[in-house]
Parts: structure tokens; sequence; C-alpha cells
């Protein structure tokens, strides 16, 4: 059996798939990676760079996104043979229990790769998602994001996914008081700040630097790791980079 190798019946819903490029946001930022980007979330954050994987209201979804056979996803995503793939959304959890997530990640295993999932930090891994992901690149929302507390904050599906020793954290902050509330989120929930990083929310170059140059000192002294957002310092908020 070879990466490519799977059922053609398999699928899953992609807004887009492309690279090699680099991860500009997290710990594995600069590194060299391809992007498998699906659709749907079940969150509404007012900032999202991404809303056209499930605003219905601002966009015709059935346009945006495409079911598309797993193999040619993989043909796609392993163009230039990256050492990493990373599966991003939307929220890609929502896709776990379908036959194509496994077939996926399997064919990516089979590949060589390793997989990063980003993930909003409200849905738990399945066994097969949490013992074949190399890491999960966390992101919870924080107040200004716009939903309640009760829909963006999952304390058990926090819990599974710091259990699997394979989860970083992603914090997306506009300024001090949004470092603040990271604060209390990571004693609330025992996060170590080690495994903490603080990335400024803005999809230009101007918004990201006055944002890093204010959080930057005290997100070190909190003992917080800092990411920028690499992918707009170079090519801007330019889709498919």
């Amino acid at each position: 059996m070879t990466a490519l190798d799977v059922d053609t019946n398999d699928t899953l819903v992609v807004r887009e798939v492309f690279g090699p490029t680099v991860q500009g946001e997290g710990p594995s930022t600069g590194r060299r990676c391809s992007f498998i980007r699906l659709g749907g979330c079940n969150l509404t954050c007012t900032w999202c760079d991404t809303p056209e994987t499930w605003d219905a209201g601002r966009y015709n979804l059935r346009e945006t996104l495409t079911r598309r056979p797993i193999h040619q996803i993989l043909a796609h995503a392993l163009q230039g043979d990256p050492a990493m793939v990373v599966i991003t959304g939307g929220e890609p959890l929502l896709h776990q229990r379908k036959d194509g997530w496994r077939a996926l990640l399997g064919a990516l295993i089979l590949a060589g790769a390793e997989i990063e999932v980003e993930t909003n930090g409200t849905q738990e891994p399945t066994e097969h998602t949490a013992r074949w992901v190399t890491r999960f690149n966390v992101s919870p929302k924080l107040a200004h994001a716009g939903d309640p507390a009760e829909k963006r904050i999952r304390p058990g599906a926090l819990y599974a996914l710091h259990d699997t020793r394979k989860a970083c954290f992603k914090f997306v902050c506009r300024g001090l008081d949004d470092l603040r509330e990271v604060q209390a989120f990571t004693a609330a929930h025992a996060i170590d700040p080690e495994r903490v990083w603080i990335m400024p929310e803005g999809t230009d170059n101007a918004t990201i630097t006055r944002r890093l140059s204010e959080l930057a000192d005290p997100a070190i002294a909190a003992g917080f790791n800092v990411s920028p957002r690499l992918h707009v310092a170079i090519w801007g908020d330019e889709k498919g980079r």
C-alpha cells in the first residue's frame, strides 16, 4: 500500500489545499509544509480570517467549499515532498469520525509526513486522531472573538488535548487586556506557560507589528512564547500562501 492507495469513495469537504509554503504561526513557525484547509466550524469568531469556510450568511458555501476525494487531496498536499502537512479549517476535528479523515491521516503517515492539526480546542480528539497526529496547535478563543464562553471553552476537550502530550496552545491577542485573560485562562486550566504562544491578531504588517511591540515583553515576562504571523509578513493577506 502507498500513500495514494486509498478508497476512491473516501472524501472530505475542502476549502483549499496549497503548498509547499511555510507555517506562519506557533511552535512550527518557518517550517516548510503544505496546508489542507477543511470546511465547517462550530464557532463564529468576529475576526476570523477564513470565514469562507463556515459563514453561510456572507458566502455561498456551495461555491467556496468542495467535496474532494482523499486521493486528490493527498496528491496536491504531497507535491514538493513537504516534511509536514498542516490540517486546518474552519475546525478540522469536526471531520474526525469520517472515513475520509482516517484515510487522510493514515496515508500521510505512510508518506512519512508529520501531521500538525490546528484546532480551536472545543473538540476532543478521538483515539486514532490522538495517536496519529504529530502535533495539535490549539487556539482557544478569548472573549473578543464574540462567542459566549460556554461555546468557545470546553474544559473536557482542552484536558483531552493537553493529555495527548502533543498540544501547544496559541492565543490570538489584541492588547494587554487579552494577555491578562490568557494568564487567567491558563491558570484555570493548568496549562504550562512554556506550552503557550501569544500571537497578535491582524491581517496586515502594520497592525501585527504594533501589537507585537505591545505584547512581546509582557508575554515573555509571564513565561509565554511569542508567535508572529510570518506568512502575513511575507505575502500579506494573500490566500493560499
